[in-house]
């Protein structure tokens, strides 16, 4: 007995017309405005926050939520400025 064979999908490449696909060739990315010292404390503070919020806010942690909050947007600001956290 014969069975139907459904066709297979169509390719990502084969769906989208030639006119709306991207190009191959890689945009520079655009460099990131400087991070002033006022928006880096309110990210740490906004990160230790939520922090201290994940743990139901039980008191005794407060310095470390701040610390890891640091570190955190420190790494964040020098992944996305390429050097100094500032």
């Amino acid at each position: 007995m014969a069975t139907r064979r459904t066709p297979a999908p169509p390719r990502p490449t084969e769906a989208v017309p030639p006119t709306l696909r991207p190009t191959l060739r890689a945009k520079p990315l655009a460099r990131a405005a400087p991070v002033t010292a006022d928006a880096r404390h309110a990210m740490i503070a906004e990160s230790a926050y939520l922090r201290a919020e994940r743990r139901g806010f039980t008191p005794g942690n407060e310095t470390e939520d701040w610390l890891a909050a640091e570190a955190e947007v420190d790494a964040l600001l020098k992944l996305t400025h390429g050097g100094s956290p500032q």
